[in-house]
């Protein structure tokens, strides 16, 4: 009788520790951000880089938000574009950092699942978003430079609202779909992602679920949201070389060049790192290049952006100079 007895139970403790492996197979509870975790020795610089240049990118966006709102004279299509171009790189840096640095400091790793899909949904909306509005600005430049007797008509604030509005939606619809296949894939190999923060490539490395259709979508919508804004950008550009060579002054010129300088150059470094991490297969994706990479369009572009927006902008210096006054002035 007890040797039944024990029998029956140790058949239900396999049941037991069946059902658990198979739910273990089935989902998961926390990933594993290892980031930088492979080099300890550096997490401290690592940590004051990071810090710095999270604090840097907050202070500047918030500052070219609130030149922009103050001035008067910067209450253009241009600048309501950059301010949103401002906003969307202080929610992209509050996005992604704070949880790194949070990992560095206490050396614990984890992000749960719903928060690693969060995380994804944000960054991707905010990084779509991104492509988007660049490819607003490069038509409002083509607009005031190509057809400028039409300029007011063409960008009049309505159209202007409506281009950012249609922008977040398309943005938010493009991230929702994609969120909502991965939260339905199974994750039954290892739960650690090399990587810093939650991104789609480094997840779709880790699932065992069919991504056949997930991977038809996700460059059916990197067409829609990279090469159509990108082409957008570059047709824009095109005919605004082709206006500007038949300019007779040398003046306008310069003064062309020197305001879309500042848009090409930050289209060149979204543009360029996007390219290297997303256009490729998932199975050629690289740990070590994608960080790198995403370093750069999460940290090092938001944090570049104000200061390539205002060093080379007499107007955004003058609006800056006066937030400046007014705050000292203020100041008892």
């Amino acid at each position: 009788m007890v040797c039944e007895k024990t029998s029956t139970d140790s058949s239900i403790w396999s049941l037991q520790q069946t059902d658990q492996e198979i739910r273990n197979r089935t989902s998961v509870s926390d990933f594993l951000l290892l980031g930088f975790s492979e080099h300890p020795e550096q997490q401290p610089l690592l940590f004051g880089i990071f810090l710095a240049t999270y604090l840097l990118t907050v202070l500047g966006n918030l500052l070219i938000i609130l030149a922009i709102g103050s001035d008067r004279h910067l209450h253009t299509p241009m600048y309501f574009f950059l301010a949103n171009l401002s906003f969307i790189d202080t929610c992209c840096s509050c996005t992604i950092v704070p949880k790194v640095l949070v990992n560095m400091h206490t050396q614990h790793h984890t992000i749960s699942h719903p928060g690693c899909l969060v995380q994804m949904y944000f960054f991707m909306t905010l990084s779509l978003m991104d492509n988007f509005l660049l490819a607003v600005m490069a038509y409002d430049r083509y607009v005031a430079i190509c057809l400028p007797l039409h300029y007011t008509t063409v960008m009049c604030p309505q159209r202007c609202l409506l281009l950012v509005t249609a922008s977040w939606l398309c943005s938010h619809l493009l991230a929702f779909s994609l969120s909502f296949l991965m939260s339905q894939f199974s994750f039954c190999a290892s739960h650690s992602i090399p990587h810093f923060f939650c991104d789609l490539l480094p997840l779709l490395k880790l699932t065992c679920s069919d991504t056949h259709i997930f991977q038809i979508m996700m460059f059916a919508e990197a067409a829609l949201s990279g090469v159509v804004p990108l082409t957008c950008i570059l047709v824009s550009y095109a005919h605004i070389m082709s206006t500007v060579l038949r300019a007779p002054s040398a003046g306008g010129k310069h003064k062309v060049f020197s305001t879309c300088g500042s848009h090409l150059t930050v289209v060149t470094l979204f543009y360029g790192t996007i390219f290297l991490v997303y256009f490729q297969p998932s199975s050629s994706y690289s740990a070590d290049t994608g960080m790198v990479a995403s370093v750069v369009y999460t940290m090092v572009t938001p944090m570049l952006n104000p200061f390539i927006y205002s060093l080379r902008n007499r107007d955004m210096k003058g609006a800056l100079w006066r937030l400046f006054s007014w705050g000292r002035c203020c100041t008892p």
